[in-house]
Order: C-alpha cells, then structure tokens, then sequence
C-alpha cells in the first residue's frame, strides 16, 4: 500500500513553494509584528478543567473516505460544537487531501467561537506557523512523523515564540523520543499516517511511555462513549473525535449525544 502520509508531505513542500511566491515568509512576519496580539486560551487549560475533554473536529473529507461532509460550514458547525460542550476545537486547513482552509478558522471565530482551536495540518515550516497565528488559532499540530527530532524542536520553540501552542502527535514507540521536547500536549493517534488504518489500542499501549505530568491527548478512531472513559482510566484528558460527529446530520447534536453517554 502506498504510503500516504509521504504523498502528502511531497505535496505540501510544492504547496508551500507557491504560498511563499505569492506572500513570502517575511511580509507574514511583518503583518505579525504590525497586530496588536490578543492570545487565545490554551487547549490544555481546557482540557485541565473541562468535564468532557472532547476536542471536536470540523472535518470535510479525508484521503481514506473522500469527502465526509462536503456541505459542512465552518460558520456553524465549529460554534455548534462550542455550544455543545466541546472543550475545544480543531480545524482541518489542509485543501488538497481534507477540504480546508485557513479562512475556516477565521469564519469560525467570526461566528462567535471563543474556546480553543487546533489548527490541524501537515507543519513541516516556520511559514504555516505564521499563518496559523494569523488565523486566529490557539494551537498548532506537530506530527512527529513528518519532521525529524531537531526540525520539530526548531518548530516548537517557533510556535510558542508566536503565543502559540504545540500539540505534538505520535503513533508509535520509535516516535516516543520526542516526548523529550515537552510539548504542551501529548498526542497519541491511533491512525497510521502511512496507511490511515485505525487503531484505539495504540494509545492504551502508548500512554505508559509518556511522562506521568503529560497533558495526554487520544486522536482518532474514538465512537464509542466507554472508550472515552476507558482512557480517562488510564489519564488520558483530551479525545479529538472528528468523524464520529462529521458523518451525522447534525454534528453538534451528535456531540451532545456522545457527552450525554460518557
């Protein structure tokens, strides 16, 4: 099978060649420079105080299931979740393989979203730092197995340089070492990134790897309520669920289901 996360990782450096031609690197920094910042609340003070941990995901499409939710609108879904109970949000901005975009986080902070939004994409340069930043995100997602252990530092300490938070995803036990930077989050997926098969498992094997202080984040593959209180068991605080609430007619409505069964 073809390794996805390769395809889209070459993808996105060519993605990257064109954003930087058409807004180089350094016109984003000066904007940057030039706002006055206000700082979004932290997802992992949220998940420290919230009754339900539940990232909710606004998610269009993905590259195993096509599109998902093609109609979806990041002007009410996200606010939906937000009223919902979710303790935060993420935000696919990928376009080619997930449908999104940036503007996505703006339309939902526009609509009045005032928790927490993960920018969700593949970070492999200090240019989508800024502009998540610019985005109105709290957050952003480091993957470890789209950076080398001295990329992603340099990348870590770029984020919280610009306020931002880092969510640092793992999937498996060569990754672990990466711990050792400390993020603010520690995430486990439980999909491989190469092949997209899902499996919870993977963060009940993981979590005893991680630091017994770790904000623990449990990322995909998660539909069913007693999972969520399984992992909370083993200290996990935060579930990102995305498809679970996408696929549903109404997925603010699905999330209060699920919060309403945990």
């Amino acid at each position: 099978m073809a390794d996805i996360l390769e395809e889209i990782v070459a993808w996105k450096r060519r993605e990257l060649e064109i954003m930087k031609e058409m807004q180089p690197t350094h016109k984003l920094q000066r904007i940057i420079e030039e706002q006055t910042y206000y700082k979004r609340p932290p997802i992992a003070d949220a998940l420290k105080t919230s009754e339900t941990g539940i990232i909710a995901e606004f998610k269009r499409k993905s590259p195993s299931l096509g599109w998902i939710n093609e109609d979806a609108k990041p002007t009410d879904i996200p606010f939906r979740y937000q009223q919902n109970g979710a303790a935060a949000v993420s935000i696919l901005t990928d376009n080619r393989y997930f449908g999104g975009d940036d503007g996505f986080i703006r339309d939902a902070r526009m609509s009045g979203v005032r928790i927490p939004v993960l920018y969700k994409n593949f970070i492999i340069d200090e240019h989508q730092l800024f502009q998540a930043r610019l985005s109105g995100a709290s957050t952003v997602l480091l993957i470890a197995a789209c950076l080398d252990f001295y990329e992603c530092k340099r990348l870590l300490h770029a984020a919280h340089s610009l306020g931002l938070e880092v969510l640092l995803e793992m999937h498996d036990e060569s990754e672990m070492m990466y711990a050792d930077l400390e993020p603010d989050l520690y995430g486990i997926n439980n999909r491989h990134l190469g092949t997209f098969q899902t499996d919870v498992e993977t963060s009940f094997r993981l979590s005893y790897l991680l630091p017994d202080n770790a904000v623990k984040v449990s990322e995909s593959g998660i539909s069913d309520p007693m999972t969520v209180r399984q992992l909370r068991d083993i200290g996990f605080q935060g579930f990102l669920i995305g498809e679970t609430f996408m696929k549903a007619e109404d997925p603010g409505q699905a999330l209060a289901d699920f919060i309403a069964q945990i």
